[in-house]
């Protein structure tokens, strides 16, 4: 049975039950006389009864039985018949447009095809787990953060500082940056749990990473001070080259960044230029030291210009160095000996000597 003939069976009780109504009707007609006003009612008796149906039979005039009903009921009687013909009228019309209405297509705004199956979208977080969050290739913090992004690059500007006051020696003024430093642990609590609040896998793991970077930061601070207490160069240049690279990495994968390059390596830049051009001492015999301005002359960040923030003494002999100044950033890279060379002729001196003294 098609979609139509279903919609036709309440149609068609409904005309069966207009019709049952009809045909009531029309059988109490004759009953209709207390419609009629009191005064022209009256009771005939049963022998004045038999009378008349003596003088007229069962056979009797038609005429004289219309014209004794007309007696009976008065002029009211037709206006009973035209009521009730324009009631079933109204019931016909009524039942024409149920029919037809019944037989027009309804369509429906909030259907959904038959064949159309409705898939999970795994890639967006539920609204109970921070709202509509997709996952990306990026990290991409919160919006709502306020201050605290601002405040966790301003850490980098106090590793400047540091970095200067350590070359040069200032011992007095080392001592304070340890207290300064650690006044920043809820900061990077904050950001941490705020940045990215939600319980899916890519939040989850950035959290993890980002509390692993914050304690690495941390412990290394740690050293540092106490190298500073002892006032040992080398252990401190190593402490503070530790810090560098933990907080560099926190700024990297907690989407700190002010810029995103997606260049993979340079090497390909100096494909065709010969190794001579470029002005550097041989790395072999002339190794770069802490404080010397370098060009990095293999691997991925060939060409970039840094300085030497430390030595490690693993026996690696493997160069911390932070890269010259970019948007607002100093990457920070450990590289093998050989990859980090002195430049050569007279150089401008690390920006972060021309910060100014506070106080």
């Amino acid at each position: 049975m098609t979609t139509n003939a279903y919609r036709l069976i309440p149609v068609l009780s409904c005309l069966s039950l207009l019709g049952v109504c009809h045909n009531s009707i029309a059988f109490q007609q004759p009953l209709n006389s207390a419609r009629v006003p009191s005064r022209q009612r009256h009771v005939v008796s049963r022998s004045a009864a038999m009378t008349r149906l003596g003088e007229g039979g069962v056979d009797g005039n038609h005429g004289q039985r219309k014209q004794q009903q007309r007696d009976d009921y008065g002029e009211d009687s037709n206006g009973i018949v035209s009521r009730r013909d324009a009631l079933s009228r109204a019931m016909c019309g009524a039942g024409l447009i149920l029919a037809a209405s019944a037989m027009t297509p309804v369509e429906r705004s909030n259907a959904l095809e038959s064949n159309i199956i409705a898939l999970p979208n795994l890639l967006i977080s539920s609204s109970s787990e921070g709202g509509d969050r997709s996952v990306k290739g990026m990290p991409v913090p919160s919006k709502k953060l306020g201050g605290l992004s601002n405040k966790i690059r301003s850490v980098s500007k106090i590793m400047d500082e540091l970095q200067r006051d350590l070359m040069q020696e200032r011992w007095d003024l080392v001592e304070g940056y340890p207290t300064q430093l650690r006044s920043y642990v809820p900061v990077f609590t904050a950001y941490t749990d705020s940045a990215f609040p939600t319980e899916i896998p890519t939040d989850k793991g950035l959290r993890v990473a980002l509390r692993y970077e914050v304690g690495r930061f941390f412990a290394s601070l740690e050293r540092f001070r106490q190298a500073a207490n002892r006032k040992s160069l080398d252990e401190a240049y190593v402490a503070y080259s530790d810090m560098s690279l933990h907080l560099d990495r926190y700024l990297r994968v907690g989407g700190l960044y002010t810029f995103y390059d997606s260049t993979v390596s340079l090497e390909d830049y100096y494909s065709g230029v010969a190794d001579s051009s470029l002005v550097y001492a041989d790395p072999k015999k002339d190794p770069a030291l802490v404080r010397d301005l370098v060009v990095l002359v293999k691997g991925p960040e060939k060409g970039r210009t840094g300085i030497v923030i430390g030595i490690y003494p693993d026996g690696s002999e493997a160069r911390a160095v932070k890269l010259d100044r970019y948007r607002g950033i100093r990457e920070v890279r450990v590289v093998p000996a050989e990859w980090a060379a002195k430049r050569l002729g007279e150089q401008d001196p690390d920006d972060v000597f021309l910060i100014p003294q506070s106080g």
